[in-house]
């Protein structure tokens, strides 16, 4: 089913005839009251949104009080409050449960509280510092209950109980889960950037792309944390996955939760078994990198146990690598120095990194220089900050090797091989 999505005048939405221009029923006394962006193109800076996003909250009614569960944007405050209206009084809210404290979840919030400042607020544990931060000279002032794995709220005939599922994406994040209906409000884990109107994953068009590319970019980093907060959602009986963006997914719940698993398991262990892996990145002006990466792979490949593959920068796109790192052991770089700095497109591959974990990885940078050699520490900063372990300083070369430097080079390649397979002591190298 295709998306309606397009309409040719930049900001007039064309929606179809059953797309969303008001509250939307989600299940028995759950409503949708959130908000449309279909022409947002970036979203925080590093996504790209070829249809928008939706910012998705809801209510839940129960016969003792209602539960406002997330808010929106704060550019769609008056569209949050106008659905919120059309379901409930303010005086009936008892419950605001903010599962994530991001501007894109909490920007109506400070005009609900002034207009409902009565309500208990539900947060996570590490929720409470960016509310107060949100909340400032203001947060005294109302009650807020910080809560985690197994604490509920009762709404009277509803109960909700809460999951606490740091780092999917941000260390405030948890799930909320509607025992009585099977509903799980998951927030940003298991949602997407895409607008459509209908809402409902059997009524939206095919979001499949949008889906993969947000864990990507957005849960990828934080795959273990993603794990973890499967392992806790796994035994819930779920009728309807409820997340903060894109469709809500009513039709075959679990297997996106099935997906997920896929994304996040290693899909090069059983070819590469017990063996590390050492991949080698270079760039090469006048051949005299190119002639190091080939020394530092000789030297290195002489350890059995480690698999050492070798790749020409100028040969091929950076983003295809991104699934060949995140499964290495070890990552080298090698860039000459190019007016004062490594080679943009080592630059590029390694701003990529952002989207993986690399926190533990060993990582190298080697290279030749003519005049002044920046290159090689630069890209050992850059490591560190990615959380890599530097064992081994820097090597650099000026001008083309000798047969002399060659031999350092297959001994910085052993000395690599030795740190992945432990044979050298872990150790880390002092940055100037």
């Amino acid at each position: 089913m295709s998306s309606s999505f397009g309409s040719p005048v930049r900001g007039e939405l064309a929606l179809p005839a059953s797309a969303a221009t008001g509250p939307v029923r989600v299940a028995d006394r759950v409503t949708w009251i959130g908000a449309l962006d279909p022409d947002l193109r970036t979203f925080d800076i590093i996504l790209k949104t070829a249809n928008g996003t939706t910012y998705n909250a809801y209510t839940v009614h129960g016969s003792d009080g209602v539960a406002v569960i997330d808010t929106v944007k704060q550019e769609f405050t008056d569209t949050f409050l106008a659905h919120l209206e059309q379901v409930v009084g303010y005086d009936q809210i008892t419950a605001l449960v903010l599962n994530h404290l991001e501007p894109d979840h909490t920007g109506a919030v400070p005009e609900l509280l002034r207009r409902a400042p009565h309500l208990k607020i539900y947060v996570s544990p590490r929720g409470v510092q960016v509310l107060r931060a949100l909340l400032k000279d203001d947060f005294d002032t109302y009650e807020i209950i910080i809560v985690t794995t197994g604490d509920t709220v009762s709404l009277g005939d509803r109960t909700l109980r809460f999951l606490t599922t740091p780092y999917v994406h941000w260390p405030d994040t948890q799930c909320t889960y509607l025992e009585e209906q099977n509903l799980l409000f998951t927030c940003d884990l298991l949602g997407c950037h895409f607008c459509d109107g209908r809402l409902f994953n059997d009524k939206v068009g095919d979001f499949r792309f949008s889906f993969e590319y947000y864990f990507d970019h957005i849960m990828r980093p934080f795959k273990r944390f993603v794990a973890q907060a499967l392992d806790l959602i796994e035994p819930l009986d779920i009728d309807m996955i409820v997340p903060a963006h894109g469709p809500i997914l009513r039709s075959h719940p679990r297997e996106y939760i099935l997906h997920y698993r896929r994304l996040i398991k290693s899909r090069l262990a059983s070819e590469v078994g017990a063996e590390k892996t050492l991949l080698i990145f270079y760039v090469s002006a006048y051949g005299a990198t190119s002639q190091m990466a080939y020394a530092v792979y000789a030297g290195a490949a002489e350890t059995p146990d480690v698999r050492v593959s070798l790749f020409d920068l100028q040969g091929g796109e950076v983003l295809p690598f991104i699934d060949l790192i995140e499964e290495a052991d070890g990552l080298a770089f090698g860039t000459p120095t190019i007016n004062g700095d490594a080679v943009r497109t080592v630059w590029d591959l390694l701003s990529s990194l952002v989207d993986i974990d690399t926190k533990g990885k060993l990582g190298a940078a080697f290279g030749s220089y003519g005049w002044t050699g920046e290159a090689v520490a630069m890209v050992e900063a850059r490591l560190q900050g990615l959380k890599m372990r530097t064992p081994e300083a820097g090597l650099r070369i000026k001008l083309h090797p000798t047969e002399d430097e060659l031999e350092q080079c297959r001994a910085f390649g052993r000395n690599l091989a030795a740190h992945l397979t432990g044979r050298n002591a872990p150790r880390e190298i002092d940055m100037p």
